[in-house]
C-alpha cells in the first residue's frame, strides 16, 4: 500500500474567523484515508477550542509566536521536519511568508494557498503597507495554484497580481450546513449571551469589526428602521478594531438598549434560531462564510453588493433582499422591505448554496490536491 500525501493546513490560529472557519472545516472533511493530515498553528497555541474543531486524527502543530512576521524560522523548521507533500495556507499574510520561504523548503513540496479577500479592495486598505500590491506581484505567481471563492475575485486576482489564469482555481467554501440547520428553528433558543429578548424583530449581522465590514452603515440603516419596528433590536457578532468607535455611533444614535455587540462567539449558529433575518452590511468582501452561514440556517438575508461575486451570488434569490449600493439609505431600504415581506420565524432553503456543502466542497478541495500533487509526479 502507498503511503499517503503529506498535507499541512496553514492558518494563523482558530480565532473564529471566516478563514479559520474553512480551514477547521477542511482538517475535518479532507479524507484522512487518502491523506496524512497535520495542522499548522501559527500565533495560537493549542487550545480547548482547537481541539474540539479539529478531529483527533489530524495532528496539530503550534508555533507559538506571536505575529505571522516572527514565524519565518519555525515555519522552516516545520516544514523541513514533517517534508509534506502539499501545504495549503488559508491567509494572505501567511501566504506571503509561505511563498517567500518556498525556495528554503524541500523541492518536492508543493504549495496551495486561499485568497480570502478581493485583491484591489486589500490595495485599497489604509491599514495595509504601501508595498503589499508588491508582495501580491512577486510572490503570487510563485504558488503552484491560488483558490479564489468566486470567478469575480478571481478575475481581480489575475489582473492585479500578474498570476496565470491556470494558476487560479474557483473553489466553493464548505459550510457545515447540517449543523445550522439543526440549531436554526424558531422554536428552539440560543445558549449563549442571553435569549432574544421581546418582540422583536431581531436582527442578526457578524464578522470582524473594522471599516470594510460596514458596521457603521448598519447602525444607521438600524437607527432608521427602529422608527417603524420600535421593538427591534440587533445582534453584532464578532471582535475588532471599530468596537469603540461603533459603541460611540450607538449612543449618538441612542440605539444602547437595542444594540449588544456580542464579541467572539465560537458557535454563531446557536443565535439562528431567534432571528428574523442575518445581515450584510459589508463595504467590501471577496466571499464571506458569515453569509454562507446564515443562509444555511434558512435566515432570511438582507445584504449590500460588498463585491461582483457577493452580488452575482445573491441577486434575484428567492430569500434574499439585496441593496441597490453600498450605503446606509440603500441597507434601510432593504431591511425595510424584508421586514415587510417576511412572516415570523420565516425560513428560505436558498438552494444556491448547495455547491457549498461540505461534501461537495470537499471533494472539490480533493480533486485540486490530487491533481497538484499528480502534475509534481510528471
Amino acid at each position: 500500500m502507498s503511503q499517503r500525501p503529506r498535507v499541512l493546513l496553514l492558518i494563523p490560529h482558530l480565532g473564529g474567523g471566516g478563514a479559520e472557519r474553512v480551514t477547521a472545516l477542511l482538517a475535518r472533511g479532507l479524507s484522512a484515508r487518502k491523506y496524512e493530515l497535520h495542522l499548522g498553528l501559527i500565533t495560537g497555541l493549542i487550545t480547548l477550542t482547537a481541539s474540539d474543531l479539529v478531529p483527533a486524527g489530524v495532528k496539530i502543530h503550534s508555533l507559538g509566536v506571536r505575529r505571522v512576521r516572527s514565524a519565518a524560522l519555525p515555519l522552516m523548521r516545520l516544514v523541513r521536519e514533517l517534508r509534506p507533500d502539499l501545504i495549503l495556507s488559508g491567509m494572505a499574510h501567511l501566504n506571503f511568508l509561505v511563498l517567500l520561504l518556498r525556495p528554503l523548503f524541500p523541492s518536492k513540496t508543493r504549495v496551495v494557498v486561499r485568497q480570502n479577500a478581493m485583491v484591489s479592495a486589500d490595495l485599497r486598505s489604509s491599514r495595509l503597507p504601501v508595498y503589499t500590491r508588491y508582495l501580491y506581484r512577486l510572490l503570487y505567481p510563485q504558488a503552484d495554484r491560488i483558490v479564489c471563492q468566486t470567478r469575480a475575485m478571481a478575475a481581480d486576482l489575475v489582473s492585479r497580481s500578474g498570476v496565470r489564469d491556470g494558476q487560479v482555481e474557483v473553489l466553493p467554501n464548505p459550510v457545515d450546513a447540517e449543523a445550522m440547520r439543526a440549531v436554526s428553528q424558531p422554536d428552539l433558543v440560543p445558549d449563549r449571551l442571553g435569549c432574544w429578548q421581546g418582540p422583536g424583530p431581531h436582527l442578526l449581522a457578524m464578522g470582524r469589526l473594522s471599516h470594510e465590514k460596514g458596521f457603521d452603515l448598519l447602525l444607521q440603516a438600524f437607527s432608521s428602521v427602529r422608527i417603524q419596528y420600535p421593538a427591534a433590536d440587533l445582534k453584532i457578532l464578532g471582535t475588532g478594531p471599530e468596537l469603540s468607535l461603533l459603541r460611540e455611533i450607538c449612543a449618538t444614535l441612542q440605539l444602547e438598549r437595542s444594540v449588544r455587540f456580542g464579541g467572539y462567539v465560537s458557535r454563531p449558529e446557536t443565535f439562528f434560531a431567534g432571528a428574523t433575518l442575518f445581515v450584510l452590511p459589508s463595504r467590501q468582501e471577496g466571499l464571506p462564510n458569515a453569509l454562507l452561514e446564515g443562509a444555511a440556517g434558512g435566515l432570511p438575508i438582507v445584504a449590500l453588493p460588498a463585491s461582483e461575486g457577493v452580488a452575482d451570488l445573491l441577486r434575484g434569490k428567492r430569500g434574499v433582499w439585496l441593496g441597490a449600493e453600498v450605503s446606509a439609505r440603500a441597507l434601510t431600504i432593504s431591511l425595510m422591505t424584508a421586514l415587510e415581506s417576511i412572516g415570523p420565524g420565516e425560513r428560505f432553503p436558498h438552494p444556491w448554496l448547495e455547491a457549498f456543502q461540505m461534501e461537495s466542497a470537499i471533494r472539490s478541495y480533493e480533486r485540486l490536491i490530487d491533481q497538484v500533487l499528480q502534475e509534481r509526479a510528471q
